[in-house]
């Protein structure tokens, strides 16, 4: 079977699944982003 995530978001993934309630700023290079829900509720 085949993942349909990259590996960096499956790290992401399997770091946030432990808290589903808090943002997870996630460092890309030089600066952090936010995926999904928490860029959703961030943005707002």
């Amino acid at each position: 079977m085949v993942n349909k995530h990259t590996p960096m978001m499956q790290q992401y993934l399997r770091l946030k699944a432990p808290h589903p309630d808090m943002l997870m700023f996630y460092r890309k290079g030089d600066f952090y982003e936010l995926f999904f829900d928490d860029a959703e509720k961030a943005a707002k």
